[in-house]
């Protein structure tokens, strides 16, 4: 069960077994505002002006993650031939990522490209979860252990996507956000630009002119941050991303 403070509109966890019959008050985290609980105490029966029970408070949410990617088997066609280069390439990603735990990515970008996106991550092994708008992206960021999360800054621009996505990141502790990849599919900056990543607290930027390529362009950021926490991570004896 999801509760959602009126004056932060943070959203919180609240287990459902433990939730009493009777109405309750809990504190808000963040801004330690006192929040209803809003169960009815009385008249179930009464409704809302929409006809609705009067327990139906907006403030209750079922989560609605992201749902994963599943696209349509195609019979591919046989390709002349493979270049020694596709060979090592395909070769690496078998390597550097087993079958059997593949990448979790989830995509959150506009609607226009947003099945590209997500078919050319499918097509080398991720497991892709595409955001139809800010509420799912939230829910799948707050249910799954990700690896990978795609913002595109034009990303459900009515519900405020770009803010809540960043958010939710943001709000890691260190060692969860050290193993989160966070990429910036930009319009208008420039790819791997290392500098303007760093001011923007994201781990890569790839312009989305050059979205054809997400696919190697992610691996080898990916690649490069793994080199970077080696060290880190064979000391506290986790995997790479």
């Amino acid at each position: 069960m999801i509760i959602v403070c009126q004056k932060c509109d943070s959203r919180l966890q609240v287990d459902e077994a433990r939730v009493p019959s009777r109405p309750f008050v809990i504190r808000c985290p963040k801004c330690h505002n006192s929040i209803d609980s809003g169960l009815p105490s009385a008249a179930p029966e009464q409704t809302a002006v929409n006809g609705s029970p009067a327990s139906d408070d907006r403030r209750f949410e079922q989560p609605n993650p992201a749902p994963l990617f599943q696209p349509q088997e195609q019979a591919p066609e046989p390709p002349p031939g493979v270049s020694a280069d596709r060979l090592a390439e395909l070769l690496s990603g078998l390597i550097n990522q087993p079958s059997w735990d593949p990448r979790k990515a989830l995509v959150c970008v506009p609607e226009e490209y947003r099945e590209s996106v997500a078919r050319s991550l499918a097509a080398n092994g991720y497991q892709v979860f595409v955001a139809d708008d800010a509420r799912q992206a939230v829910d799948r960021m707050r249910e799954n252990l990700l690896d990978v999360v795609l913002l595109d800054p034009r990303f459900d621009p009515v519900e405020q996507g770009p803010v809540f996505v960043t958010r939710e990141v943001n709000i890691l502790r260190p060692a969860q956000r050290r193993r989160l990849f966070f990429v910036l599919l930009s319009p208008s900056l420039r790819t791997m630009d290392g500098h303007t990543a760093f001011l923007n607290n994201v781990n890569a930027i790839i312009n989305v002119s050059e979205i054809d390529e997400l696919p190697s362009l992610l691996e080898h950021q990916v690649r490069e941050y793994n080199e970077l926490y080696k060290g880190f991570n064979n000391t506290l004896g986790v995997h790479a991303l």
